[in-house]
C-alpha cells in the first residue's frame, strides 16, 4: 500500500521567505534530490508550501518526513500581530515587561516611546510571594487566580502568560495557578514563565514568557492549517519544526513553546552553510542570506555555528532562549532604493516583498528595489523570472523607476543610477559581515563568504572584494540552502534551570539528580517523534561568573551522561569555568569565588545525513555544451559582452572566467571581469580572484 511507511521515501525540506517559498527533496530510497521555488503567500504560508511540494511530489503519500524553517513567529513579532495577550502576575509586579532594564529605543536625547506588547490594563496582580530561595513568603489563592482571568477573557485576551516572582526558585504557586487556568480558559494558550524559562532575571523571564503566550494563536493556527492541509493530501508522515537553535522539535513542541521559532528560517540556511562548508573542506564561513526581504549573516568557525544566549526580535521585545548568532539588515532583493531628503541614496529597510515585489514584476509598485536594478543591469535574465510565477520582466518599467527615483534626483545618468544602488547594497552587506568578522577578531581572509537565497550570489564578488575575504563557495542550490539545511538540521532539546549557588557550597548529588532528570526528559522528548536518528548525544553546561560580576560564561562540562556520578566533582567544575574564562577575557581573576548561577542540558538526536556528492554535477557534460549565449551587462560604468552558463550542467573541475553569468532555476550567479570560477565534488562554484586558485 503506498501509504505504508516503508513506501513513503522523501523528506522534504521547507523555508518560507518574505519573497519566496523553496523546497528540497531529498529521495532516501535512491539517493536522487530536487527543487522547486515557489512565491510565498503570505495571507497563509501554508498554501506556498503545499503548492511547491506539488510541484515535484505529485502524491503526498510518498513522502516520510517534512521539516519546515517558518517565519510566522518572527512576522508576528516584527508586525505585533500576534494575539491579545494578558499577563496573571505577582502584586506589586505588573509594570516589569514595561520597565524592562531601564533602557531606551535611543541612546542618546530625551525623546523615545515605547508600548508593551501587553497594555497595562491587561496586566493583572494577584497576592502570592516566593522569595529567591524558594521559601513561600504569600501562598496562592486559587479564588484570586479565577478573579483575574475572568477579567482578562471579558477583556478580549486570547491566550495568557503566569509571571510569578521568583518561580524558578519554587514553581508551586505557578502550578497552582496553571490547573486553575486549565479549567477556566476557553483555550489551551497558557504560557508559565517557570515551564518557558526557569531562569533568574524576572524581565528576561517575563518578556520570553509573555511573547510565547503572544504567538501561541497565530503558531498554532497555522501548524494546524498546514496539517489540515498535508492531511487532506495524503500526507501520512511527520512535521518537524525547524527551532532557532538550529535543531528541530515536533509540532506539538512548537505549539506549547512557539517562541523558540523565531528567526527558524535563517538559523536552517547556517546550519546548511556548516554542513556544505565542511564537505568542501572549508570550516570557517560567513554565511550570506540574501532574500526578497533581508540579507542575513552569521560566522561559522571550525565548522561549528554560533549561539547566542538571547537576542531582541524589537526593542523591549527580549527572547532569551539559545540561538544560531544571526545579524540581519534590510538588504534583500526587494529592498526599495531612494533618496533621503540630504540627498543621500538609501537601500532599505522597507521592501516590496513578494507582492507588489520589485518593479519589474509588473504588479504595482512603482519604486526601484534591488532586484530592479539588477534587471536593468542585465545581471538578471528577464526572459527566465525564478520562482516560476511570472513569463517575464518589465526591463522598461525597473529602468523608468530608477530613472524618476534615483538618477534625476542625484542628476546622473540611469545606469549609473542603478551602478549605484548595488554599490550602497553591497556596501550595507560588506558593513554586516565586518560586523561580526573583524570587529569580533576574526580575520576575514581566513573566511569564505557563501552567498545564498535568491540574490546573494549577485553579489559575491563585491562582498570577498569589500571585506578582503579569500573566496566565495556557491553552494549547488543557493536559492534553496535554508531549505536544504531543515533536511539535514538534528532534533535538539534545551533546557535551562538556576542553581545559583556558590561553587563551593554546591551540592554534586542534587546536581547529578537534576541533570539526568532534565536529560531524560530531553531523551523522552526525541523519543516521541517519530524519526530515526544515527544517534543521541547529551551536552551539560554551567552558566558560572565570578563573585560580583554580572554577566555568565557558558562552561562545557567535559564529561559524560554514562559516567557523571564518577566525574563530576568541584575541582572539574573550576577547572572547566578557568579553562573557559581565560579562553574568553585572556587572564583569570585571583582570591575572588565562583557562582554557579544556571544548569544547561542540551539532549542532540543527530539525524542521518545524505552524502552532498549526489548533487555532484555529471561526468558527461562539457563546459561547451552548458554555454547558452551571450548578453551585455552594465559593470562598472561600461557594458561587458558577457557569457551565460547553465550553471547545472557545468563538469566537475571545470573553471569559468569572469565576466560571466551562471543561470539556474533558483538564482544567478555573476562573476565579475576580475573573477574566476571552479567546480567542485559536489557542485559548488568556488570563486576567487584569477590566477589564484
Amino acid at each position: 500500500m503506498i501509504g505504508d511507511k516503508e513506501e513513503r521515501q522523501t523528506v522534504v525540506g521547507v523555508d518560507v521567505g518574505g519573497t519566496f517559498t523553496d523546497v528540497f527533496f531529498l529521495n532516501e530510497a535512491d539517493g536522487s534530490c530536487n527543487v522547486a521555488k515557489v512565491p510565498s503567500t503570505h495571507d497563509d504560508q501554508s498554501l506556498g508550501i503545499q503548492e511547491g511540494i506539488a510541484k515535484q511530489q505529485e502524491k503526498l503519500s510518498g513522502v516520510s518526513l517534512i521539516i519546515h524553517g517558518t517565519t510566522v513567529g518572527t512576522n508576528a513579532l516584527l508586525e505585533r500581530k500576534g494575539a491579545k495577550t494578558g499577563i496573571i502576575t505577582t502584586k506589586g509586579f505588573r509594570d516589569v515587561l514595561e520597565m524592562r532594564r531601564r533602557d531606551r529605543p535611543e541612546t542618546w536625547g530625551l525623546w523615545g516611546t515605547f508600548k508593551p506588547i501587553v497594555s497595562r490594563e491587561l496586566r493583572v496582580e494577584v497576592d502570592e510571594r516566593i522569595l529567591a530561595d524558594g521559601t513561600i513568603h504569600k501562598a496562592l489563592d486559587p479564588l484570586d487566580v479565577k478573579t483575574a482571568a475572568k477579567k482578562l477573557i471579558d477583556l478580549g485576551a486570547e491566550s495568557v502568560c503566569i509571571f510569578f516572582m521568583n518561580s524558578y526558585a519554587n514553581d508551586l504557586n505557578e502550578k497552582i495557578a496553571y490547573e486553575v487556568l486549565r479549567e477556566i480558559w476557553p483555550n489551551d494558550h497558557i504560557s508559565c514563565s517557570s515551564q518557558i524559562l526557569p531562569e533568574i532575571r524576572e524581565f528576561e523571564r517575563c518578556s520570553t514568557s509573555t511573547l510565547n503566550a503572544y504567538l501561541q494563536p497565530p503558531i498554532g493556527n497555522y501548524l494546524e492549517r498546514l496539517d489540515a492541509g498535508l492531511r487532506k493530501g495524503g500526507f501520512e508522515g511527520e512535521i518537524l519544526i525547524v527551532q532557532s537553535n538550529g535543531g528541530v522539535m515536533s509540532v506539538n513542541m512548537a505549539r506549547s513553546f512557539p517562541v523558540r521559532t523565531a528567526l527558524s528560517g535563517p538559523a536552517a540556511g547556517v546550519i546548511a552553510g556548516a554542513y556544505i562548508g565542511l564537505s568542501a573542506g572549508f570550516p570557517n564561513l560567513i554565511t550570506c542570506d540574501m532574500g526578497g526581504t533581508s540579507f542575513d549573516v552569521s560566522v561559522v568557525a571550525n565548522g561549528e555555528s554560533s549561539l547566542a544566549a538571547q537576542t531582541s526580535v524589537d526593542f523591549g521585545m527580549v527572547v532569551r532562549t539559545p540561538m544560531v548568532e544571526i545579524t540581519t539588515i534590510g538588504a534583500g532583493g526587494g529592498s526599495i532604493a531612494s533618496v533621503d531628503r540630504g540627498g543621500l541614496l538609501q537601500i532599505g529597510p522597507e521592501s516590496a516583498g513578494s507582492y507588489p515585489g520589485p518593479v519589474c514584476y509588473g504588479q504595482g509598485n512603482d519604486r526601484p528595489t534591488v532586484t530592479d536594478a539588477n534587471v536593468v543591469l542585465g545581471r538578471i535574465n528577464a526572459d527566465k523570472p525564478i520562482g516560476g510565477k511570472l513569463a517575464c520582466l518589465d526591463v522598461k518599467a525597473a529602468k523608468i523607476s530608477i530613472e524618476k527615483h534615483i538618477a534625476d534626483p542625484l542628476n546622473i545618468e540611469v545606469m549609473a543610477a542603478a551602478e549605484a544602488i548595488i554599490r550602497v547594497a553591497n556596501a550595507k552587506m560588506a558593513g554586516a559581515i565586518r560586523l561580526v568578522s573583524v570587529e569580533r577578531g576574526h580575520d576575514p581572509q581566513k573566511f569564505v563568504a557563501m552567498p545564498f537565497g535568491g540574490g546573494g550570489a549577485l553579489h559575491a564578488g563585491a562582498l570577498i572584494k569589500d571585506v578582503g575575504l579569500s573566496k566565495a563557495l556557491v553552494p549547488r542550490y543557493p536559492g534553496v540552502t535554508s531549505a536544504l539545511g531543515c533536511v539535514i538540521a538534528d532534533m535538539r532539546f534545551d533546557k535551562v534551570h538556576t542553581i545559583n549557588s556558590i561553587l563551593e557550597d554546591l551540592n554534586i548529588n542534587e546536581l547529578v539528580s537534576e541533570i539526568k532528570a532534565t536529560a531524560n526528559e530531553g531523551q523522552k522528548s526525541l523519543s516521541e517523534a517519530d524519526v530515526k536518528f544515527d544517534g543521541v548525544e547529551t551536552a551539560i553546561e554551567l552558566d558560572m561568573l565570578y563573585l560580583g560580576q554580572t554577566h555568565t560564561v557558558a562552561v562545557k562540562l567535559p564529561i559524560r551522561l554514562e559516567t557523571i556520578e564518577s566525574s563530576l566533582n568541584l575541582n572539574m567544575i573550576q577547572s572547566a569555568f578557568e579553562n573557559t574564562y581565560k579562553q574568553t577575557f585572556g587572564r583569570l581573576l585571583v582570591d575572588i569565588g565562583m557562582r554557579v548561577l544556571n544548569l544547561r542540558v542540551i539532549v542532540v538526536g543527530h539525524r542521518p545525513k545524505f552524502d552532498l556528492s549526489i548533487l555532484g554535477p555529471s561526468a558527461n557534460d562539457s563546459i561547451k555544451d552548458s554555454k547558452t549565449g551571450s548578453r551585455e551587462v552594465w559593470f562598472e560604468g561600461a557594458w561587458w559582452q558577457t557569457d551565460i552558463y547553465d550553471r547545472l550542467s557545468l563538469p566537475e573541475g571545470q573553471c569559468v572566467l569572469g565576466p560571466a553569468l551562471l543561470e539556474q532555476p533558483d538564482t544567478t550567479i555573476f562573476l565579475d571581469p576580475d573573477l574566476e570560477g571552479r567546480v567542485d565534488k559536489f557542485g559548488n562554484l568556488i570563486i576567487s580572484r584569477k590566477n589564484l586558485l
